[in-house]
């Protein structure tokens, strides 16, 4: 019997050829439409084939914690992505998230995490600490989601409603103890990628923030 490694490959095929690429749509986000051919495992090329790329730039999320306090700032907001509701709980597609915007040009996402804090919560990040950096859904965009967790102090946080009128945002903002953001997770209360990873990571790495601030 030959046993296969589940490691990853050391020698990872590096050949793609590309033999078309037109754009399909171009709206609030664009499509593009690839025709190509990559390098195989074994050796060789695949076949030619199809496939459409959903470009929408790069984003940037951040987990608003005050360590002191034990409390987190999180945002429910719209989502059409959601609109069937389908993992909601009947909920509908106003979905429990934190912190997020694109990068724009010439813009760091250190520089977005903060500014974004501000227009959809109206907090000041004291301290931002780098969580990841991953791909949001590789098989069929190119967005990457840089994620952070951002030390601040809850006493400043304003709950109500946020957000830039002419980016059609409509973001309400509520604090929560730590303890009731874990039961939001555990119910399936929240359910997007970037505000499941950063809770993961806080739920992990909790004790060493109240230790780095006391």
């Amino acid at each position: 019997m030959e046993l296969k490694s589940n490691a990853p490959s050391k020698d990872k095929p590096s050949s793609i050829d590309i033999l078309s690429r037109n754009t399909v749509y171009k709206g609030f986000f664009k499509i593009e439409k690839f025709r190509l051919r990559h390098a195989l495992f074994n050796g060789g090329m695949s076949k030619q084939m199809s496939r459409e790329l959903f470009e929408r730039g790069h984003a940037v999320a951040v987990l608003p914690y005050d360590p002191i306090r034990d409390e987190l700032v999180l945002i429910e907001q719209f989502r059409i992505g959601a609109l069937d509701g389908t993992l909601n709980n009947n909920q509908g597609p106003w979905l429990t998230e934190i912190v997020a915007g694109m990068i724009g040009e010439n813009e760091s996402a250190e520089d977005v995490a903060v500014r974004e804090a501000e227009e959809e919560a109206g907090l000041k990040i004291n301290k931002l600490i780098h969580i990841m950096d991953y791909y949001s859904s590789p098989g069929g965009t190119s967005e990457t989601i840089s994620l952070y967790c951002g030390i601040i102090d809850s006493t400043e946080a304003k709950e109500g409603v946020f957000g830039l009128d002419e980016e059609h945002e409509d973001i309400r903002v509520f604090k929560v103890s730590f303890e009731k953001a874990v039961e939001l997770f555990k119910a399936g209360r929240i359910n997007s990628a970037a505000p499941i990873i950063a809770m993961q990571w806080l739920m992990m790495n909790k004790r060493h923030l109240h230790a780095d601030d006391h």
